[in-house]
């Protein structure tokens, strides 16, 4: 592989560590040294006009498009939305945190709570107050039921919590924390893979879906152990059965006693209705034919959903989707007998190019969108894109339906059968028909997009405003560039958290250089709808012009393969969570650039407050300001800077990695839940593995996970190189860390 261009970032692993005055500034100045700011002048005289680089309105599937509801109304991490049997009168929606709130199926801006358990639950990642079901004979039966995941004590360890809840007297429909009867607890070994959904079959029985027990590849082989809970999904009578429950007499191993916590059972549970699942999130059953529809959350490679039948072995972890796991090959295939029940495959699955973890969703019964009707729609979570699977066509098809743009945590039916979509970052939003055909208003050629120079298109139009980061995402070994494009009459804001929030119609460009030569150049854009979306340019060997990648591509350079990402990997990166944008934050560009409109060098924000694009809370001096990796701050600074660019967008509160990391640099490293601690999704073979060992490169899953180019490699899109730069640093530290305050 060549040398990095001048410029480029990234230095050799051996240079790593020995420099110490490669800071941020100097790395940035280009050519014959820009002339100094006189008086501390901003490194631009004016903001510049933007015309012609907005974002335009998104592209559409034709005939549907997603509609934001209830838009007066936010909530904290929502994970479900439903009504309640026979009532369209309300919604009741689900939040992570231990709580459901309520509001009028006409409301604006009102909403109430329904129950408040935030005391017995504990919360983040996969763990909290996860579903809930109404008894089917509501309200003639008031009674609810919630699953929750509780935390250790009181002689109990982690575990699964299904109750029952009465309401509250006095002709209330609000329930009352203390009538609350527990009716099953399952011990969870480790804090993922919770599953998560409940709910009343057309039986009358109440369903349960568990997930394995959490690490990653099933280190107990629960999902296919028949003595426990985990991995499963369970089918109950509480009709009549007062704080308990009694076992269907129809179940496959109904002769059996019964399961739960603290119970080391030596038959079958009698629980089990089928078993073999990794992690079933979001399933629900067809209105008209009653049959269970799951969507199961892969390990590696392959998202899948499953049509869940009594007694069937859906293969987890003999196979993940249709395809061996373990082992891997010469896994048992569809059709035969393991542990006593026929293996199924699923009846649809898509692969980590498309997203990372599947939301089940529903069978469409509504009438507002006839061409959907007795389609199963379902979705990713971290993508946001929705398919449709055709249950009479042959094969693991799907079809593309649109691109959300949201963190997909639930879907919800309404009485009528008209579906609706959550999202984790506290919105709601209907399906509905668009009327209109599909249409792509992004242009194939990046010269027509207003963003670049139509003379020149390697250099930016000139209303875009260049910027540049302390801490980079690794790009494979590319040196890039970066501007924003604001509409006019547009500025910024900051979050609480330092994040830049930019109004819609921004454009965020980069592009990509490799041997000095551009292969890429990015477009983020913000719609006018709010919505999110990226977009890729691959650019021609003349270097004359680029053109749209639809889909993603593979390209062979001189010395590396280049991977041109998916519009669905644009969004597994830049996550809801981390606010979409991600490189521009406060302690990112709170340092010095080099102004090619004026030769000045000058700091960011400075600038950016100067031209009136943005309201600093203090002087630039005062506010945050992160080091760069390669740079001459303290070596533990300097890797929580690279964890932070690299992989928080994902390892964060609400993020859409399956763990309770949290990388942030923000995060002190006691709360970023990796050092000393389990892995959690597998320990890659490593002895004595943890996610980061203090003083144990060796033993640490995260540093493991950054050598690695197969499965297990994180991150886990976009990259086909090893930071070996990167490996040096995280090593370093972690060999220099002696505990974990």
């Amino acid at each position: 592989m060549p040398s990095p261009p001048p410029g480029a970032r990234r230095l050799s692993a051996l240079l790593l560590l020995a420099l110490a005055g490669c800071n941020l500034a100097s790395a940035r100045k280009a050519g014959a040294g820009p002339t100094p700011p006189a008086g501390g002048a901003p490194g631009l005289d004016a903001r510049p006009s933007n015309p012609t680089c907005v974002a335009p309105a998104r592209p559409t599937a034709g005939g549907v498009q997603l509609t934001r509801v209830y838009a007066g109304l936010s909530f904290s991490s929502p994970v479900a939305m439903l009504q309640a049997p026979g009532d369209a009168s309300r919604w009741f929606v689900v939040e992570q945190g231990g709580t459901v709130r309520t509001f009028a199926s006409d409301a604006t801006t009102a909403s109430s709570s329904f129950v408040d358990i935030r005391g017995r639950v504990t919360a983040g990642g996969e763990l909290g107050l996860l579903s809930m079901a109404f008894h089917p004979a509501w309200p003639a039966t008031r009674e609810v039921f919630l699953y929750y995941t509780a935390p250790a004590g009181g002689g109990k360890p982690l575990r699964s919590v299904l109750s029952r809840f009465g309401t509250l007297s006095g002709g209330t429909d609000a329930l009352d924390p203390a009538s609350e009867q527990i009716v099953l607890e399952v011990a969870q070994p480790f804090s993922n893979h919770n599953g998560g959904a409940l709910g009343f079959g057309p039986d009358g029985f109440l369903y349960l879906g568990l997930g394995d027990g959490g690490s990653g590849g099933d280190p107990g082989n629960r999902a296919q152990t028949l003595t426990t809970l985990l991995g499963k999904f369970l089918r109950l009578d509480v009709n009549g059965t007062g704080a308990g429950y009694a076992i269907p007499s129809d179940n496959p191993f109904a002769a059996g006693p019964s399961c739960g916590l603290g119970v080391s059972p030596t038959l079958p549970c009698p629980e089990i209705w089928a078993f073999g699942f990794r992690n079933p999130w979001r399933w629900s059953f067809d209105r008209e034919t009653g049959r269970l529809w799951a969507g199961d959350v892969g390990q590696n490679a392959w998202e899948e959903v499953d049509v869940v039948e009594r007694g069937k072995n859906y293969g987890w972890r003999i196979r993940e989707g249709a395809h061996c796991y373990d082992p891997s090959p010469g896994c048992p295939t569809p059709g035969t007998v393991q542990n006593g029940a026929e293996v199924v495959d699923p009846v649809t699955e898509f692969d980590h190019s498309l997203g990372v973890a599947v939301t089940g969703g529903y069978v469409y019964r509504g009438s507002a969108i006839p061409a959907l009707r007795g389609r199963y729609l379902f979705g990713d979570y971290g993508s946001g894109r929705v398919w449709t699977h055709d249950p009479g066509a042959p094969g693991l098809q799907r079809a593309d339906l649109l691109g959300a743009g949201i963190s997909l945590s639930s879907f919800g039916e309404a009485l009528d059968g008209e579906l609706y979509l959550v999202d984790l970052g506290g919105t709601l939003h209907r399906l509905d028909p668009s009327g209109t055909p599909p249409s792509d208003p992004v242009p194939a050629s990046l010269a027509d997009t207003g963003c670049v120079d139509p003379a020149d298109p390697t250099r930016p139009a000139p209303g875009l405003v260049p910027y540049a980061v302390h801490a980079p995402f690794w790009s494979d070994g590319a040196a890039k560039e970066r501007w924003m494009a604001i509409p006019d009459g547009q500025s910024l804001s900051l979050d609480a958290g330092g994040d830049l929030l930019f109004p819609n119609g921004t454009v965020l460009m980069k592009s990509f250089r490799v041997g000095g030569a551009l292969v890429e150049t990015r477009l983020l854009m913000r719609h006018p709808d709010g919505v999110w979306a990226g977009y890729t340019y691959r650019w021609d060997a003349a270097q004359t012009g680029a053109t749209r990648v639809v889909g993603g591509q593979v390209r062979p350079l001189a010395a590396q393969t280049w991977l041109y990402p998916t519009e669905q990997q644009c969004l597994q990166c830049h996550t809801a969570a981390a606010g979409r944008s991600l490189g521009p934050e406060v302690g990112q560009l709170n340092g010095d650039l080099t102004y090619a409109a004026t030769g000045r060098t000058a700091n960011q924000l400075a600038t950016l407050e100067a031209v009136g694009l943005v309201s600093l809370p203090g002087p630039p001096a005062t506010l945050a300001s992160y080091p760069d990796p390669l740079g001459s701050a303290a070596l533990a600074e300097r890797a929580r800077a690279y964890l932070h660019a690299n992989c928080s967008q994902c390892h964060r509160p609400g993020g859409t990695a399956p763990t309770d990391l949290d990388l942030r640099l923000s995060a002190a490293l006691a709360a970023t839940n990796a050092c000393d601690a389990a892995p959690q999704r597998g320990d890659l073979g490593l002895a004595g593995a943890r996610v980061v060992s203090p003083g144990h490169p060796e033993r640490s899953v995260l540093l493991e996970r950054m050598k690695r180019l197969d499965g297990q490699r994180m991150p886990p899109v976009g990259s086909l190189v090893v930071d070996q730069a990167g490996v040096e640093l995280l090593g370093a530290w972690i060999a220099a860390l002696a505990g974990c305050n």
